[in-house]
């Protein structure tokens, strides 16, 4: 049985690095970015550069944001989430690097996270020092376009929405420190993961037994390279996840099934060991 082999793997191996993805956040309500076969389910999100360099660009960020981020700041922790919040505390895991910048497994109770690629709920100006909450954002886009706040659409990962309409007249909130322009906290696509976040995660791959990836397609190279390097160490790697993955030829085991039903029954078993 899967949850079977999945308790034995996380068993025999008592030092786990875990590398999750959007995967494990779509019982929470927030949706992924790839189907079954690695490909995008949409037009692909954002792009770091053109972000930065065009404002209609920026404008169509904000205005399909103010649809798209309430869907992902209320969503809540699921079962997944509290399995490996609980297996840390059982001292299986001792860091777990996530693609996701939901923030759900800080809310879920685990402890030692690496935000790979940032956190959604903060926003930073990319002139100065300036930081504050999505929602001071969130709230001053609604103000200045209130028009735009009647708007609904299909809800996209981390924040986006399927929005199509005219954004030319869209107000976009700048830095109240230097008038710079904002960005959420996180890696946009087309950006790089800081330096250190990557180190510091490599370090915990070193020390551990094994890497256990869950709801990742690991086509982005970001969470690939733990696999890489996972192979290059001859450390076993595990894959919980719906779909095909960049590094199906690599993984020591691979369960093609819903994640939360598996991972909780693998908990289960581990507590009865």
């Amino acid at each position: 049985m899967s949850h079977q082999a999945l308790s034995d793997f996380i068993h025999n191996h008592p030092r786990l690095l875990v590398l999750t993805g959007a995967g494990i956040s779509t019982d929470s309500g927030i949706p992924d970015y790839r189907d079954s076969n690695g490909d995008w389910k949409r037009k692909q999100p954002v792009q770091h550069p053109e972000f930065m360099r065009c404002e209609h660009t920026r404008k169509r960020y904000w205005g399909r944001s103010l649809v798209g981020w309430p869907v992902m700041r209320d969503a809540r922790p699921n079962a997944a989430h509290a399995a490996l919040a609980q297996l840390e505390r059982l001292g299986h895991i001792d860091l777990l690097v996530t693609q996701n910048v939901d923030g759900l497994h800080q809310r879920a109770g685990s402890e030692r996270v690496i935000d790979l690629h940032g956190r959604s709920d903060r926003v930073i100006c990319m002139s100065c020092d300036f930081s504050c909450s999505r929602d001071e954002v969130h709230h001053q886009s609604a103000d200045l376009n209130p028009a735009f706040t009647h708007f609904s659409a299909e809800t996209a990962p981390d924040g986006d929405a399927d929005l199509e309409v005219d954004f030319s007249d869209f107000r976009i909130p700048d830095c109240p420190h230097c008038g710079g322009i904002l960005k959420p906290d996180v890696v946009f696509f087309g950006d790089n993961v800081p330096k250190q976040r990557v180190v510091d995660a490599l370090d915990a791959l070193h020390q551990a037994d094994g890497l256990l990836v869950i709801g990742s397609s690991l086509m982005v190279y970001s969470g690939f390279r733990f696999c890489r390097r996972a192979h290059e160490w001859n450390k076993p790697i595990a894959a919980l996840t719906l779909g095909k993955t960049r590094a199906d030829e690599l993984l020591s085991l691979k369960i093609n099934q819903p994640i939360r039903p598996v991972l909780s029954a693998a908990l289960e078993q581990l507590s009865i060991k």
